[in-house]
């Protein structure tokens, strides 16, 4: 199957729906790190465990979620997701305590993920057929990030007009007034998607029958975990995750280490937002045009040698330049992973029909970052203030990117010199 033959509208459509659903536990918090902070009354370490919620209920759901992507069509699971996300909203507006926060991150692991993440993922595998995986996941991912830049855009504007006074001396109330608003505009937006999803998200009923399981077995389970790209993928995606949730601290150390405001901070975010569509785009036509696995092995030697950067003290007081030269080292290796992971499954000779049951499988392990990353982040910068817990947080990412590097090397060893005597 060419993915010429399916609709481009489907592919804009999962890009939309891909990104709009983690907006409101992720990506808002992502651009507004200082003011989600200030505003709920959080240290790092609480926002961190508000994640750790969010990962131990994803656990379950990824796990369970996967086999149902491959019973049903992916239209309408991801369509209630994203209404029951949106709902979430409303009660994130509500400035709530952090009991009933850590509550609600554990509702989102649940409504992000159980009806949504693997049938995002097996329909982007579809849509890209066998010649196109990097082209498709790179699209996907980049084309997330330019809807969470959108939506970061988006939200520091809507903050500045609600912003009653100077954004440099807005109080604790003038910044939750503004904030407020954010939310909620972007629960509608989420809303707005989701009935987009269940209207105009719809494949041809040959096509589903051939992609879809009649029913679910153990055994189908067991051969999923027989085969050895399933555990590299395990590793490889959890050390790439651990990058990507990294990304989180980078606006606030331009507040905490550079000095920036919260809105230059929050610009800092939503300049990150931006890099990621350039990155999946071109990642994912040069994966095609030669070796996605060997692309894959180079995104983590990029993001070690950014980790680097900023391990070393380098970037602590340097010009606003250099900084952001830094950033754009560290997010182009973290961003390149991200789109590729998911576009090594076709070398790795993982059957399509089985696609859900493999993501559920390797997300269980490769996203166990949403219940560790969090909380470690969160330690080091709070045992270890200023630029010292910074360099520390950065270390980790070194570490991480280290392992993910020798995993998709062995990757492309195993894989990539297969795929090319193939082709």
């Amino acid at each position: 199957m060419k993915s010429q033959k399916i609709p481009w509208h489907l592919l804009f459509l999962l890009i939309l729906a891909g990104e709009s659903v983690f907006i409101l536990p992720f990506v808002l918090a992502r651009v507004f790190r200082p003011t989600v902070l200030q505003t709920f009354g959080l240290d790092n370490v609480q926002l961190g465990f508000c994640y750790s919620m969010y990962g131990i209920v994803a656990l379950g759901a990824y796990l369970f979620g996967g086999p149902l992507a491959d019973k049903y069509p992916p239209g309408k699971l991801m369509a209630i997701a994203l209404w029951s996300t949106a709902l979430g909203g409303l009660v994130y507006a509500s400035f709530p305590s952090y009991g009933i926060l850590k509550m609600l991150y554990g509702y989102w692991g649940f409504t992000t993920i159980f009806l949504f993440w693997a049938p995002m993922i097996k329909a982007t595998r579809i849509w890209g057929g066998a010649a196109n995986q990097g082209k498709a996941f790179g699209f996907l991912d980049g084309g997330r990030g330019l809807v969470g830049a959108l939506f970061g855009t988006l939200g520091v504007f809507v903050f500045s007009v609600f912003l009653t006074t100077s954004m440099e001396t807005a109080s604790i109330t003038e910044s939750s007034y503004a904030f407020k608003r954010v939310i909620l505009i972007s629960s509608g937006i989420v809303a707005l998607v989701g009935w987009l999803i269940w209207i105009f998200m719809k494949t041809d009923r040959e096509k589903e029958k051939k992609i879809v399981l009649e029913r679910i077995s153990l055994s189908q389970i067991g051969q999923v975990l027989k085969l050895p790209s399933v555990w590299l993928l395990m590793l490889i995606i959890l050390c790439a995750y651990v990058g990507y949730k990294i990304t989180d601290i980078l606006s606030l150390y331009a507040n905490e280490v550079m000095g920036y405001s919260q809105v230059e901070s929050a610009q800092v975010g939503t300049f990150l937002l931006f890099v990621r569509p350039v990155v999946g785009v071109i990642i994912g036509i040069l994966a095609d045009r030669t070796h996605t696995t060997f692309w894959l092995l180079v995104s983590f030697v990029i993001t070690f040698a950014g980790a680097l950067l900023f391990a070393t003290g380098f970037i602590s007081n340097v010009s606003t330049g250099l900084f952001f030269i830094s950033i754009l080292v560290v997010a182009t290796g973290v961003y390149a992973a991200r789109s590729l992971y998911f576009a090594v499954m076709e070398s790795g000779q993982i059957p399509l029909v089985l696609t859900g049951t493999a993501v559920g499988l390797v997300s269980l392990v490769g996203y166990t970052p949403d219940i560790f990353a969090g909380p470690l982040i969160g330690y080091l910068l709070e045992a270890s203030p200023g630029v010292v817990g910074h360099q520390n947080v950065f270390w980790m990412l070194a570490l991480f990117s280290a392992v993910g590097g020798i995993a998709g090397f062995i990757y492309f060893v195993k894989y990539g010199k297969q795929l090319q005597q193939e082709n």
